[in-house]
């Protein structure tokens, strides 16, 4: 992994807007390299306070955080911008310089039976998004990029949540290829229904996600045959200011219409400690980021499901027709 900051442009811009006291924010990968990070905004004579918090991505902006602490401008490292929140941010998508080739090879096998290829990659890959385009067509395939769309930053821009891209283009490929790591290809395969195929660097792999596909499916479907029989719930609202998913006020009528006893929790994370306090909730309804429940399925004890699923639990949607418009 050779990460380039983009020192020169982060320190053309903090002159340019002169902040006293900044907060930064780091994903988990990368909190290795704050050292580096302070010495190059320190030399401005800016004070520099890191967020410990975990920042899974560009949805987690730390603006209460920011405030608290006194902070006039948040740097938010390796994501692009999600959200427009009320305090002043920088991002910094962070490129990730590595030859590609090398891991691209390993694909070529594993697609010589699909002519079209729906291509996607996470932000630290952008600026590869020609020379892999060039190496796809090259080994014969025929490449269209994902659209922009949602809070995708650019065309072939690939986020945990939003798949809206990938529907977009699914009708004219044969599979999808993730430039990216099991968060975003894992999130993909669970979008849409043609195959998806991974390129990990980081791993120096190449997976077929379908078995992957298939196990979280079986996973979802019981936890959602687990909230049918639950009387207690809680629903859990994200205090990120990124993560809102679904009508509170409109699962709350439900459940009362549906004879169900409800609480209403806030978390800023949510951990399966936080989860088993409330040891008399039988299931709780996540109306943060929906990987929260899907990624972490075996850490919890307690079961969790999406605001999609909530729908299934209650008769207003099928699982059938959340197959088909994409479990995320």
């Amino acid at each position: 992994m050779v990460l380039n900051f983009e020192t020169e442009k982060l320190m053309q811009e903090l002159k340019e807007r002169k902040p006293k006291r900044v907060l930064i924010q780091l994903p988990e990968g990368i909190k290795q390299n704050a050292f580096d990070i302070l010495k190059d905004i320190d030399s401005l004579g800016i004070e520099v306070i890191f967020s410990g918090e975990t920042c899974w991505g560009g949805c987690a902006v730390s603006v209460d955080e920011a405030k608290n602490v006194g902070a006039d401008l948040i740097i938010h490292f390796g994501h692009s911008e999600f959200i427009k929140v009320d305090f002043p941010v920088l991002y910094v998508e962070v490129k990730d310089e590595l030859d590609l080739t090398p891991f691209l090879e390993k694909s070529v096998e594993g697609l010589k039976d699909f002519k079209t290829i729906g291509l996607s990659y996470a932000i630290q890959h952008k600026q590869d998004l020609e020379s892999i385009i060039n190496f796809y067509e090259e080994k014969g395939h025929k490449v269209i990029i994902s659209g922009k769309k949602g809070v995708a930053s650019y065309a072939g821009h690939v986020v945990g949540c939003e798949f809206s891209g990938l529907k977009i283009i699914e009708k004219e490929v044969d599979c999808f290829v993730i430039i990216g790591n099991n968060f975003h290809s894992m999130g993909a395969a669970l979008a849409v229904s043609k195959p998806v195929f991974l390129v990990d660097v980081y791993n120096d792999s190449f997976t077929d996600m379908e078995e992957i596909r298939q196990k979280t499916l079986k996973e979802r479907f019981v936890s959602i045959e687990k909230f049918k029989k639950s009387k207690k719930i809680g629903i859990i609202v994200e205090s990120k200011v990124g993560q809102k998913f679904g009508s509170l006020d409109f699962l709350i009528k439900k459940f009362e219409d549906s004879d169900k006893e409800v609480i209403i929790i806030t978390m800023n994370e949510v951990t399966s400690d936080k989860l088993m306090n409330f040891y008399n909730v039988e299931s709780f309804v996540e109306l943060g980021c929906p990987r929260i429940a899907v990624d972490d399925f075996s850490k919890y004890e307690k079961n969790i499901i999406t605001f999609k699923e909530a729908l299934v639990g209650l008769g207003l949607k099928t699982w059938e027709e959340l197959l088909k418009e994409g479990v995320l």
